[in-house]
């Protein structure tokens, strides 16, 4: 008897408490049959910091890939807009000719932008400086990051998603292909084109051509592939309505990828080599050959932000655990240095985890009023102008680019989006009508609000936020 009138008085409570959100999101909580409980919302105007809106804001909640604002944040607050990172070339022999007669080695510093394009500048600047030929092997050095058994599999069981890609001192292009897949007319199996090319790996076609409509998860495209990355295999079938389907998948390891990317490559550019790989721990005495360094973290950080990019948010974390802690970073001082600088800055950690910095994760926890702390802090500093252009604009790119674009609020919002099995959250600056910016944070917490009800939840805020008056 004293258990039900208890819960009574919970849910009595928590319905009255409700009345305190905005009408139009009480209704779309109502009509989806949401728990008021399970989301959090605080906005504040950022020109006097007054509370328009809080709601369960203290609460730690999953945050999903809105934790990448804190590892940018921070890593523009601590490095500086301008850091770069270098990757260091270093000849084991002699070069005579054009010809080095010994080995090429690779040290990687954690660039997390070393794309096909951006690899294949590296290595013709290479050829630029005087090598064509070389004839022992390709020497990795990867040490600058501490190297641990990842499991890519662990977050959600699909290990070849390229979101699922872990750290690394020498990340080419996110270790992954993009694969094209469209329908034949003439054989019963679909065609698969690969990009980019890698010589070291193969894959095996079972995907077969069907008479069917094109709808379906992934187009009934399956893919499979061994432990070792020994067999990756397409089967299922592919409708023959469809045009042409591309989808992302990572590939071999860091080091394999690296090698196989660097014999495509340089083999395009007219350079010759033959030799394997093996990985070493470069003679720092000796001067490098050639050192090419990345764009700015200010331009790194909006592809982190703009289209939510897991695998460079990892790299960003462990190079300021190996910058700002010691060499080799990894995630435990990653996580350390993160937490002494929202110490020093006077941030409160009470239920804050930021586990691998990127927000993928099931255990990371924050609240909106540590998000909103943040967004003040950035907004008042050096770097505002940087950290704002690095998130979505509402209605025009990044994970914003289909949401808003048929509505006042288009280019009214630079946001960072959040959104993993029974999470959906937003949070980042909001230009109202008024002419005011105000700082905003939704976390919602629920069963499939990922699904789609949370952001019509969102879109609900944002839009009384953006008509607010006081």
């Amino acid at each position: 008897m004293v258990l039900s009138v208890v819960l009574f008085c919970a849910l009595m409570a928590s319905e009255k408490e409700s009345v305190m959100l905005p009408k139009n999101v009480q209704s779309v909580l109502k009509h989806r049959n949401l728990n008021p409980s399970s989301l959090s919302v605080l906005v504040v105007d950022l020109e006097n910091e007054d509370i328009i809106l809080s709601w369960n804001s203290e609460v730690p909640r999953t945050p999903a890939s809105v934790m990448k604002l804190f590892t940018t944040a921070i890593a523009l607050d601590a490095l500086g807009p301008t850091y770069k990172w270098k990757t260091e070339f270093y000849i084991n022999g002699e070069l005579n000719d054009d010809v080095l007669n010994g080995d090429l080695l690779i040290k990687g510093y954690g660039d997390p932008y070393l794309t096909t394009e951006n690899v294949w500048k590296m290595l013709n600047r290479l050829k630029i400086e005087g090598i064509r030929k070389i004839t022992g092997d390709l020497l990795i050095d990867d040490s600058y990051f501490l190297s641990t058994s990842y499991d890519p599999g662990e977050f959600d069981n699909e290990p070849l998603r390229s979101y699922n890609v872990g750290p690394n001192a020498l990340m080419f292009n996110f270790r992954s292909v993009r694969f094209f897949v469209e329908p034949s007319i003439e054989d019963e199996y679909s065609k698969i084109k690969q990009n980019p090319v890698l010589p070291n790996f193969k894959f095996s076609n079972n995907l077969k051509s069907v008479a069917s409509k094109c709808v379906g998860y992934q187009k009934g495209i399956k893919i499979s592939s061994s432990q070792k990355r020994e067999k990756f295999v397409f089967s299922g079938t592919f409708p023959d309505s469809c045009q042409e389907y591309s989808l992302f998948r990572s590939v071999l390891s860091h080091n394999e990828y690296s090698y196989g990317l660097f014999q495509s490559i340089w083999k395009s550019i007219g350079g010759e080599f033959d030799g394997g790989w093996a990985k070493e721990i470069g003679d720092e005495v000796s001067e490098p050959f050639f050192v090419h360094e990345s764009d700015s973290l200010s331009y790194l950080i909006s592809k982190i932000n703009k289209n939510s990019n897991n695998a460079m948010s990892r790299n960003l974390l462990f190079t300021l655990a190996a910058e700002k802690i010691s060499v080799p970073g990894d995630i435990i001082k990653g996580q350390k240095f993160i937490y002494s600088w929202l110490e020093e800055k006077n941030f409160s950690t009470d239920g804050f985890y930021i586990e691998n910095g990127s927000g993928l994760s099931r255990i990371a926890t924050i609240s909106t009023d540590q998000i909103i702390h943040l967004l003040k802090y950035a907004y008042a500093s050096d770097f505002m102008p940087e950290f704002l252009s690095s998130l979505s604009i509402s209605g025009l790119d990044g994970t914003m680019s289909d949401r808003n674009e048929n509505d006042e609020l288009i280019g009214k919002l630079h946001i960072k989006t959040g959104s993993i099995d029974h999470v959906s959250s937003v949070a980042g600056y909001i230009h109202s009508k008024s002419g005011k910016r105000y700082g905003l944070a939704i976390i919602h917490n629920e069963r499939d609000i990922h699904k789609g009800f949370g952001e019509e939840l969102q879109d609900s805020i944002m839009q009384w936020i953006y008509n607010y008056e006081d």
